[in-house]
């Protein structure tokens, strides 16, 4: 089990995990039409929801990192700063899936639990951290192509262990970054249309 790929999991715990619960909670508890008579706009309170999850999240990354290389001694070959790079990457797609999966649901219940089908388990079977991709089934190596998680996995272990470069993850960061992009944009699209 590759120790690198451990983050891909700890950040996908705090990304799509947490923040799915983030504004379910506050349609159960009433408090969103006070939010929504505010002139706060739908991108501006996703993204204040974001920000804490997303500090919390390179926290962790950085803690997971330490961890990594002084408990487990994984050298790390490549720049810490690509890597934090990559890390953010990934971690705004997680936490706009995760707003996605709050808008979407309304209850925590169904968020947490949306959370850990659509996010959680793909990162841990089908990104190659816990079995590699190549000893799938044929189907299931061309899901894998849909997981983020995939393309993080494999950025990290790139760079911790063969020291790769920026210019050899270009793939990699841009499909991170297309997908968040995307989901960002289609949860404040829906947002919008729930809010009025």
């Amino acid at each position: 089990m590759p120790v690198p790929g451990l983050i891909a999991v700890i950040m996908t715990i705090v990304a799509a995990l947490l923040t799915s619960l983030t504004i379910a909670r506050e349609w159960e508890r009433g408090t969103m039409e006070q939010i929504i008579s505010t002139p706060v706009k739908p991108a501006e309170l996703i993204i204040g929801k974001m920000i804490p999850y997303f500090a919390i999240g390179i926290i962790d990354t950085i803690l997971s990192i330490i961890i990594v290389v002084a408990l487990f001694g994984v050298p790390l070959k490549g720049s810490i700063l690509l890597l934090l790079f990559i890390s953010s990457l990934f971690l705004f797609g997680g936490l706009s899936l995760g707003i996605l999966i709050s808008i979407l649901t309304k209850s925590q219940l169904a968020a947490s639990q949306a959370a850990v089908i659509s996010s959680y388990l793909p990162a841990l079977l089908l990104s190659g951290f816990m079995f590699s991709i190549l000893n799938m089934p044929v189907p299931l190596q061309a899901i894998t192509y849909l997981i983020p998680a995939r393309y993080f996995v494999a950025a990290i272990k790139g760079i911790f262990l063969k020291g790769n470069t920026a210019g050899m993850l270009l793939t990699e960061m841009g499909l991170l970054a297309l997908f968040g992009l995307i989901v960002f944009t289609v949860a404040v699209k829906i947002f919008k249309k729930r809010v009025t």
